[in-house]
């Protein structure tokens, strides 16, 4: 590997600088944070030399490492994706409290402190508490919007039970409800 020249140290933020720092004393001590950390401070120095325009980004590439970018999904994509499956009465798959879920959600909109909440049917993946059967009153979620992750339309038909115990505490102000949404008919196209 080639080392980076003095003068550019001068061009990093404190805190790349410091990151380089630890790196090379790590590796004179023989210790380091493994392969995975090394190659993505690497990553993300290159990001930032590059950005700034300095000549030794360069030498990255030189090296075989190239930065991967990632597809992440926004509050706003899911915000989206899950609007549409209240719209259309059609299930989501998602993480959850780091938990895979499949979910109906019913409504959309923010609790009493105004913040952004889902009240949706749980009728799969896994769950803290454990799951009733399909068509429980107890499979009932008060999602907080920010814990989720990966949501994802599905195909499957939409699930629902009587008499949820949270609707007035979880989602106070409804942006969307599929209550009232028109009936949903996959043999009609609809």
């Amino acid at each position: 590997h080639r080392r980076l020249e003095t003068a550019d140290h001068g061009a990093l933020r404190p805190r790349v600088r410091a990151l380089f720092t630890e790196i090379k004393l790590r590796k004179r001590c023989g210790a380091s944070r493994g392969p995975f950390f090394n190659k993505l401070l690497v990553l993300l120095c290159y990001k930032y030399l590059s950005g700034k325009g300095i000549p030794t980004a360069r030498r990255y590439r030189e090296v075989g490492m190239s930065v991967v970018k990632a597809k992440i999904q926004t509050v706003e994509d899911m915000y989206r994706l899950i609007w549409t499956a209240v719209a259309n009465k059609q299930p989501i798959r998602a993480i959850y409290k780091d938990l895979p879920r499949l979910f109906c959600p019913h409504r959309l909109g923010r609790n009493r402190l105004g913040q952004p909440r889902v009240l949706c049917y749980q009728y799969g993946g896994e769950s803290e508490t454990g799951l009733g059967p399909i068509g429980s009153a107890e499979n009932w979620r008060c999602v907080v919007f920010e814990k989720l992750r990966r949501v994802e339309l599905l195909t499957d038909s939409w699930k629902t039970a009587p008499n949820h115990s949270q609707p007035a505490t979880c989602v106070v102000e409804a942006d969307i409800d599929a209550e009232d949404q028109p009936e949903r008919d996959p043999q009609k196209g609809h």
